[in-house]
């Protein structure tokens, strides 16, 4: 620490000579230290003498501020006084919602140029968030967690494209339209298999207000705004509620994994907006969300549940605590349903033989119909999803055969084996009227820019 010099009116000293004299009068001792009203009683007699802190505990000054709005505002509001010829500006820049890293003091002094000195905290202050969430506790319209959580059969819905990368809206249409008339509940719209990953923030509100204003009176959309980002699920999830999802989908932190703690404290970051599915894919993310992390979540309202893809003993420990929970694998999703208490299915299977998945979640324990479907989710996720998906769709003739890169079609044989698949299963069980073709290489369309 620089040392500290007397500062006079006609010197302009560093941040630590400032604060030396300006912070004069030692009211600070561990003997005698001020309250609220001291602070203000001085301030609005206009003496400007504040305590004297030093560096070491200008945080005790700070953290008092920021724990009294009267007396932050009192000091911003006459702050021209502070000093017969100084002037302290205290200028908070944009701060995150935990940690303020660096405070900003202009210094001036009388008859000199002013000088600006950037104090950098010893720690960091770890304060209440500043930032608000963008929510509405208007009723009119609003769905809650507890319609979400009777919902039985959700479809991660594909998103189809047009040549030139934008979204293909009519054929979207078509295949949620097809969605309802077969007994879907509800859609996850940007998801996995909606290829949210791919798209901007943009197009993924746009989607799914589109989907809000299309079919919110049908089904329930469930906007997937999650992100690895707590900032970017925070602004996703608040523009999600704001164009009308009933429910949004959040996913733990991927790739930058974090800790448990912070895991915690990013979904706490969301939940408070409405109602939400949690979703877990340690294949995808890396990183598994413990049982822990979820019970410490459901005291919140507004968890709907959990997407788990861990196997059915997680699921059997949550539902015997009484968590609601759907499978997100769709080769487990009949047991998980009829034996471990799961409340339903988010299933990309649905997005081809609706009728059938619907069967599946609610006519009772079918072990025949399950296995007949079998060979049709093993060949769904013999590639990662959603490239079959998108194949399939693409055969049935109800998409066009447009793959936004990195995605690709399966390999020609794949293909092949897919129209046998349909033609075991029966052609009238899924969706489209085209009969189901083997597409060529050269039929597909991928896209690098879009």
């Amino acid at each position: 620490m620089s040392t500290r010099k007397e500062i006079t009116d006609d010197k302009a000293l560093g941040i630590d000579g400032f604060i030396s004299h300006f912070f004069k009068q030692s009211w600070f001792s561990n003997s005698n230290k001020p309250n609220e009203a001291q602070y203000i009683t001085s301030l609005e007699g206009g003496s400007g003498h504040l305590p004297e802190l030093g560096v070491n505990n200008l945080w005790v000054l700070w953290e008092k501020l920021l724990n009294s709005s009267s007396l932050l505002n009192l000091l911003l509001d006459k702050r021209p006084f502070l000093s017969r010829s100084l002037r302290l500006h205290f200028r908070l820049g944009e701060m995150s919602s935990l940690i303020i890293g660096h405070c900003h003091f202009c210094v001036e002094a009388t008859g000199t140029k002013s000088r600006t000195a950037i104090w950098r905290s010893p720690r960091a202050a770890v304060i209440p968030s500043f930032h608000l969430p963008m929510r509405s506790y208007e009723v009119k319209n609003r769905t809650f967690a507890e319609d979400i959580k009777a919902l039985r059969l959700i479809t991660a819905i594909k998103t189809p494209y047009l040549p030139d990368g934008r979204f293909d809206l009519e054929a979207y249409d078509a295949l949620v339209n097809l969605q309802i008339e077969n007994g879907i509940e509800g859609v996850i719209v940007g998801g996995t298999t909606g290829e949210g990953q791919l798209m901007s923030w943009d197009e993924h509100v746009m989607l799914i207000g589109h989907t809000v204003n299309c079919f919110g009176g049908s089904i329930k959309v469930i906007g997937n705004t999650g992100s690895n980002s707590t900032r970017e699920a925070i602004h996703a999830t608040e523009q999600g509620f704001a164009v009308g999802m009933h429910a949004a989908l959040h996913i733990n932190p991927y790739y930058g994994k974090t800790s448990i703690e912070g895991m915690i404290s990013h979904f706490d970051s969301v939940l408070p907006m409405g109602p939400t599915i949690i979703y877990n894919v340690p294949s995808r993310t890396g990183q598994d969300i413990p049982s822990r992390v979820i019970q410490t979540l459901a005291k919140s309202p507004n968890l709907a549940g959990v997407k788990e893809c861990v196997g059915n003993d997680r699921v059997k420990h949550y539902t015997s605590n009484g968590l609601v929970v759907w499978s997100g694998n769709d080769d487990e999703c009949h047991d998980s349903r009829w034996d471990h208490g799961a409340t339903g299915v988010i299933s990309v299977t649905s997005n081809l033989v609706p009728g059938l998945m619907r069967q599946l979640m609610f006519g009772g324990k079918n072990p025949a119909l399950n296995l007949k479907l079998m060979p049709l989710v093993e060949w769904l996720f013999h590639e990662p999803n959603p490239i079959a998906i998108n194949t399939a769709l693409a055969q049935l003739g109800v998409v066009r055969p447009i793959f936004r890169l990195p995605y690709v079609p399966v390999t020609k044989a794949k293909r092949e084996e897919f129209v046998k698949i349909v033609e075991e299963i029966g052609r009238e069980n899924f969706i489209g009227e085209s009969d189901v073709q083997v597409l060529d290489d050269d039929d597909f369309i991928l896209l690098t820019r879009y």
